[in-house]
């Protein structure tokens, strides 16, 4: 799905919200989704009767969180539990303001993991991938694995390194420092790095995101109704979207064809260049992730993620400030969610001690089997 963004038919972000995370056990995920979507609105300027299109992701009772919001939708759309669906949902949005279908519509996500014993992996879990039929009957069923195994290919091609892993969640620990609603906050060495336990050897505990309860909304309205509204626009800019299923879990380019078409699609739609980006938000449910998407989108050469994340670009003071919320492997697992939260407040400038200098652009990059691309930007063109 592509969209021509004119400041005649522009989108904008007009408030967002996260919640606390953590072990939140007296929420369910329509509760989650309740709170973060009233502080959102809160932040627009708005009542919730101002909303008229809703799109759930993981908030399993919508109907709940209807009837306790009091609000009647025009829309209402309902997306499935994985992380990948963040880019669908967003699309839904964007589509729906663009054609009409409604105004302002409220994203609103709720994830109970971890008090509902979340597990990714296992007997009885093929993490809804469809990989059963080759890997779940040898064991192979966590998404841990998966990239415990792609990391080993990339070493064995590009001689990319557990240090160079280790400085991906060095420097997002130290960003996550400076939010106070992060779960981890105190700064990691490469001497924790190395002393953390293997979950999926080479992959160690520091490897992989937080799974925790919390929940996020964003408030999309058309550009023109967002420069009346309470908080200074962030324009949607820009975004595309690729699947890649067809080629399983362990596609032999890590997925590089697939993110290098969206990256060209995004660039061409938003007007933006690399140069222009100051910011990035990579989702990094494992560290090797981060490495693939760099890659992927261009940022660095191919077969040089490793090198590039570990040369300090990715830092606050970096090229690239990246995941400067701390991200899934330090703030908490919110399955890209509160990454585009973070990019949002990154454009408006109110992020203090971690806020990018003058960050105008900031690109949100999903890798995995459902690619996402967007820009946020503090210009509607």
């Amino acid at each position: 799905m592509e969209f021509d963004f004119k400041p005649s038919n522009s989108v904008a972000v007009a408030g967002v919200a996260t919640t606390d995370f953590g072990k939140l056990p007296q929420h369910d995920t329509a509760s989650l989704g309740i709170w973060a979507f009233r502080e959102a609105v809160a932040d627009a300027g708005l009542t919730p009767a101002d909303i008229d299109g809703v799109v759930f992701h993981r908030v399993e009772d919508y109907q709940k969180f209807l009837q306790i919001t009091n609000i009647a939708p025009r829309l209402v759309v309902s997306a499935t539990e994985g992380g990948r669906m963040f880019g669908s949902s967003i699309q839904v949005a964007v589509q729906a303001i663009m054609s009409g279908a409604a105004r302002t519509v409220a994203l609103v996500y709720g994830n109970d993991g971890r008090s509902a014993g979340a597990r990714y992996g296992g007997q009885d879990d093929s993490y809804g991938t469809g990989s059963d039929q080759f890997w779940a009957p040898y064991g192979m069923t966590s998404p841990g694995a998966v990239h415990a195994m792609l990391h080993q290919r990339h070493k064995a091609l590009y001689g990319t390194t557990e240090e160079q892993l280790a400085a991906i969640s060095m420097t997002f620990r130290k960003h996550a420092s400076l939010n106070p609603k992060a779960v981890l906050q105190k700064p990691i060495t490469i001497d924790d790095y190395f002393a953390a336990p293997f979950i999926c050897e080479p992959l160690r505990r520091l490897d992989y995101c937080l799974i925790n309860d919390g929940g996020v909304a964003l408030i999309l309205t058309s550009g023109e109704h967002a420069r009346d509204l309470k908080q200074k626009p962030v324009y949607v800019r820009g975004m595309a979207q690729r699947s890649r299923f067809a080629s399983g879990e362990l596609p032999e380019d890590f997925g590089y064809a697939a993110m290098q078409d969206v990256s060209k699609r995004i660039h061409e739609k938003s007007g933006l260049g690399r140069s222009d980006v100051d910011s990035l938000m990579i989702y990094d449910n494992f560290t090797p992730i981060v490495v693939f998407a760099l890659e992927g989108f261009g940022y660095c050469g191919r077969g040089e993620g490793g090198a590039f994340a570990r040369s300090g670009a990715l830092a606050l003071g970096g090229r690239y400030p990246t995941n400067t919320n701390g991200g899934h492997l330090s703030e908490s697992y919110m399955q890209g969610w509160s990454l585009n939260v973070e990019a949002v407040r990154q454009v408006r400038g109110d992020l203090g001690a971690r806020q990018v200098q003058d960050a105008k652009v900031v690109q949100y990059l999903q890798g995995g089997p459902m690619i996402t691309s967007i820009m946020y930007c503090e210009e509607d063109r």
